[in-house]
């Protein structure tokens, strides 16, 4: 893991300190809310609808037991004994007093954390593939490429005030676990015929109001250039970009109206500019970053051994096999898997955890994954280097604390943002739909007919949720005051990235579990057969068996 060098440590430290002087003005009403309102930004803190939300950054989604431990001495102290888990691989604090918030700032300090740049028009968390490091399929990892990015964009002079909000997704794999196709800019990993490592870069996709797929605007980037045209294009936004529409200000609408050979001929003219001046990362600082990721000193096992003993683990427990079957992955070093720990138990709210909870993975990653854990986009947590001759000690600490739920994947894996509950911008409650599909479908054969299954909520248009790329997405509208529920079908945050398409008119908050339930029973009545997945099944149908079945056909 990446540990902070002075440079970090310092301007970590002052920031704390600056915001401790501006929190003590607005509580002494030296400042106004409007005066205080882009300095608490500036430090990651969020006016909701009941109290302040402060959202911490954790970096490419990497944090260590001692950090989650601090996560959730936290939650005990400054907040409700929880925290919530974000699609950007961050955590949420939903109820800490303005007067402790420099406190709670200067704690995190103390183990390399902080809330800077998780807000504001700047570049947020650079996010990336939770099995960095360790996935079989990999090219690259991810996270190096993803503290460059860090240091490079962190209090960047130019990128402090851009038009709006920026967002970086790395994928390494040939599986994209990163949505890299929903961001502002998203680069995947890749070698040419040459064996050369580079990117191809992707610009202009995203959610909210306006979801657009992002398109490739250079096939192969060599590494070493990726600083310099990184720039490149962040200036071209920075120029172009709309300042007077917010809801138009994204570098998806630039992109979109501009085209993308014109934007590709604007940032290549930039490019042009800046190339040779140094812009890049020294080798040596590239071998320096690499070094904090190398991988560790994995024992060799015979695993054929292990695999047997696994088995036989399995077949005495069938609760454990159904746990492995959803939540161990193949890891690229024989004998050691990659554990995912849902926090979507039944009738739950996804993404949270209690503070014990967090202090269990913590104990876990500890003895047994090297002391490390990482945040997926999918509001779960994973465990990255754990012996397979472990897995069976994991489980069943994971299983007494109500970790062990054993739906990664599955429809009771389900994303849904804080909605009404808390969000001032929302238009209606995500969390109880989220709770009660979770009860619909909480039996784990029929979620496992039903089979891989991304259904996400959101509680507005600004899809925090990702409902655009769900196979099932819900949205929730406001009808003059009453919560109702707009579905679509088809979305894919995968290679096959989808919009979803929406289906017909929204259901009320009574009856839209019900549609759900309809949708998926359509599905299974009409695939081809088991192994043909829901996206596969929309695709190949459309819209108007699934029409029929809710509003009866014409």
């Amino acid at each position: 893991m990446y540990r902070y060098d002075e440079f970090d440590h310092a301007f970590v430290q002052q920031r704390v300190s600056q915001f401790r002087d501006q929190v003590n003005r607005r509580l002494v009403g030296e400042l106004s809310e409007d005066e205080f309102k882009p300095l608490r930004l500036m430090n990651g803190l969020y006016l909701q609808l009941h109290a302040y939300m402060l959202r911490v950054a954790i970096p490419y989604g990497v944090v260590s037991s001692k950090q989650m431990n601090k996560l959730a001495d936290i939650a005990d102290t400054y907040d409700k004994g929880y925290g919530h888990f974000t699609t950007r691989q961050n955590i949420q604090f939903n109820w800490p007093s303005l007067k402790d918030i420099p406190d709670l700032l200067a704690e995190l300090a103390c183990v390399e954390m902080h809330a800077i740049q998780t807000s504001g028009n700047c570049i947020r968390n650079v996010t990336t593939d939770p099995f960095a490091g360790v996935s079989a399929d990999e090219v690259e990892d991810g996270r190096v490429y993803s503290e460059i990015l860090r240091q490079w964009s962190t209090l960047h002079p130019e990128f402090t005030f851009l038009p709006r909000k920026f967002k970086f997704a790395v994928a390494g794999a040939h599986e994209d676990r990163a949505a890299v196709k929903f961001h502002d800019v998203g680069l995947y990993l890749r070698k040419n015929d040459q064996g050369e490592i580079g990117f191809e870069v992707l610009v202009g996709g995203g959610q909210g109001r306006t979801p657009m797929i992002a398109k490739t605007v250079r096939e192969f980037l060599p590494r070493q250039h990726l600083l310099s045209y990184m720039e490149s294009i962040m200036r071209v936004y920075n120029q172009f970009g709309r300042r007077d529409n917010k809801y138009k200000a994204r570098i998806k609408i630039l992109v979109h109206e501009t085209g993308i050979d014109e934007f590709r001929r604007l940032v290549d003219a930039e490019w042009d500019k800046t190339r040779d001046l140094n812009y890049d990362l020294p080798e040596g600082e590239l071998e320096r970053i690499n070094a904090y990721f190398k991988p560790p000193a994995y024992e060799i096992f015979d695993h054929g051994e292990q695999q047997r003993d696994l088995e036989l683990q399995k077949f005495q427990a069938p609760e454990f096999a159904n746990w492995v079957r959803a939540s161990v992955t193949g890891h690229k070093q024989p004998g050691y898997g990659v554990v995912s720990i849902s926090l979507k138990p039944v009738g739950g709210i996804p993404g949270d955890a209690t503070s014990e909870q967090m202090r269990v993975v913590a104990s876990l990653s500890e003895k047994y994954s090297l002391g490390e854990i990482r945040v997926t986009h999918r509001q779960n947590l994973v465990l990255p280097n754990v012996k397979l001759n472990d897995l069976l000690a994991i489980w069943q600490v994971l299983n007494v604390n109500k970790l062990a739920t054993p739906n990664v994947g599955l429809t009771g894996d389900m994303i849904a943002c804080p909605g009404l509950d808390y969000c001032a911008l929302a238009n209606a409650r995500a969390i109880p739909v989220a709770q009660r599909l979770s009860e619909r479908f909480a039996q784990l054969k029929q979620q496992h007919d039903i089979g891989p299954m991304h259904l996400n909520i959101s509680g507005c248009i600004n899809a925090c949720g990702h409902h655009h790329i769900g196979a099932i997405g819900i949205l929730g509208v406001d009808r003059k005051g009453v919560e109702y529920y707009q579905i679509t079908l088809g979305g894919s945050a995968f290679e096959d990235a989808a919009i979803g398409q929406i289906i017909g008119p929204s259901f009320s908050s009574e009856d839209v579990v019900n549609a759900v339930e309809n949708i998926i029973k359509t599905y299974l009545s009409v695939r081809n057969a088991d192994t043909e997945n829901f996206t596969e099944t929309f695709h190949r149908i459309g819209l108007q068996p699934f029409k029929d079945k809710l509003y009866g056909s014409d």
